[in-house]
């Protein structure tokens, strides 16, 4: 996984936790625009996110944040 990826994974997660609170709900997509500008990323975020780990379409927004942070 990219930095870039890595750190946008976290600045989201930390943003909807914050807001949400623990229980909250994210998917791969929560990561992007709702515009496909860069497809590369998009495929990279979904692939750690479907293959890698075969995570639900919805996780909790603190696991994927510690599972990123573990990388």
């Amino acid at each position: 996984m990219t930095n870039a990826l890595k750190d946008k994974i976290i600045e989201v997660c930390d943003k909807k936790i914050a807001t949400k609170g623990n229980n909250v709900g994210i998917s791969f997509y929560a990561f992007f625009k709702n515009k496909n500008d860069n497809p590369e990323l998009l495929m990279e975020a979904a692939t750690w996110w479907i293959k890698t780990h075969q995570l639900d379409h919805f996780e909790k927004a603190v696991k994927i944040k510690a599972l990123v942070m573990s990388l």
